[in-house]
């Protein structure tokens, strides 16, 4: 009986309630896309290190967590120094430079040879370098920019010759010349990371144990990459938490406010109903259930509907923009779900004891 008064209720007022369930898909699908973008972006940032090969990555001292923000202080020479100790087979210096041209990315300068040790490209179309301006760029670049073998890319203001288009997934999507990127950064000599291979993949604590026991590699940032992909978390990123705690704040009070007014002046327009409710015996435990369980009812409604949007706005985005991953993950289903809820609950609360508070007389003659 409760539930089709409910129901009843809401039926009533259908574009209210039709408001009330896209304020709060508005609010679920604000927390999935952003989160997801934010996430997704990390962990694709994750899965490019890691598909590099390497066992051990030597940063300079004072080094950002977030590759490519690491600036050029370290001689290249180190790289000499490191293939030398005893558990190293590969050692290969990258200088990374951001570039704003038409999106922000990170371009790799690479040593092709030491690089292509560590785990080889596949080529898709062309090959390696052939000259100092010759760019290899990663097959969802291509697709992006609809771009093919021996078509210019224009970077720092020089124009390069694609050589190769290889598979995504190894550190950047746009690879230079070491020496090229050196001299246009005006970094002539240096590097921003290293990246060591070990004989066996479980000797690469012990490695990180012989890079710090070089002579002055004391200072430098070394890491096995198990440790360093696991450090890839929102937490360990300058601001992102942060970030990420501001937009679940913003959602939750767009939901708050919006269940606070559309249950509250629901409240005032069935002040009768209400009366004739406790008139007929309902206690203020019932009147207070029955506003709850519309607000929960409105609640799932948007949940559901926010969550089908985010699907399919992050399968649109990311079809038109294939650099940009957003990965909704269960995870943070299942936490929008419950912020969504808690959310509307709380907004609903002051509205379903005033209603519950009503005198039965004053609420009968109310006009």
């Amino acid at each position: 009986m409760m539930n089709k008064m409910i129901v009843a209720n809401l039926a009533h007022r259908p574009l209210r309630s039709a408001i009330s369930i896209v304020a709060i898909a508005l609010e679920v699908t604000l927390i999935l896309l952003i989160v997801g973008f934010s996430v997704g972006m990390l962990n694709d940032q994750r899965s490019r290190q890691a598909g590099i090969g390497a066992d051990v990555i030597v940063l300079p001292p004072g080094s950002s967590n977030i590759v490519g923000l690491t600036g050029a202080p370290a001689p290249v020479k180190i790289a000499d120094f490191l293939v030398r100790l005893p558990h190293v087979t590969v050692a290969t210096p990258v200088l990374m430079q951001v570039s704003s041209a038409g999106s922000l990315q990170t371009i790799y300068g690479i040593d092709l040879k030491s690089f292509e040790a560590m785990r080889p490209f596949t080529y898709l179309k062309g090959g390696p370098f052939q000259g100092a301006d010759d760019i290899l760029v990663d097959d969802i670049y291509a697709g992006t920019h609809r771009a093919k073998v021996g078509d210019k890319v224009d970077l720092f203001n020089h124009s390069f010759r694609i050589a190769g288009i290889v598979t995504h997934g190894k550190g950047a999507r746009l690879f230079l010349p070491l020496s090229t990127l050196q001299e246009l950064n005006g970094a002539q000599g240096r590097a921003s990371a290293f990246y060591v291979k070990a004989d066996s993949p479980a000797n690469a604590d012990v490695l990180v144990d012989e890079i710090k026991n070089v002579p002055g590699m004391s200072t430098y940032i070394i890491r096995s990459m198990r440790e360093y992909l696991t450090m890839m978390t929102p937490d360990n990123y300058p601001g992102l938490s942060t970030f990420i705690t501001i937009v679940v704040g913003i959602s939750v009070t767009i939901g708050f406010i919006v269940i606070f007014q559309a249950m509250y002046t629901a409240v005032m327009e069935r002040t009768r109903e209400i009366g004739i409710l406790k008139s007929l015996g309902a206690s203020k435990f019932y009147i207070v259930n029955v506003i709850l369980r519309e607000t929960t009812l409105l609640a799932i409604g948007g949940i559901i509907l926010g969550i089908a949007v985010s699907f399919v706005a992050g399968a649109a985005i990311h079809k038109r923009l294939p650099t940009l991953p957003i990965e909704i993950t269960r995870g943070w289903l299942i936490r929008a779900t419950c912020i969504a809820i808690v959310g509307a609950i709380g907004g609903a609360i002051y509205p379903a004891f005033k209603a519950a508070q009503k005198d039965p007389i004053d609420a009968l003659a109310y006009e």
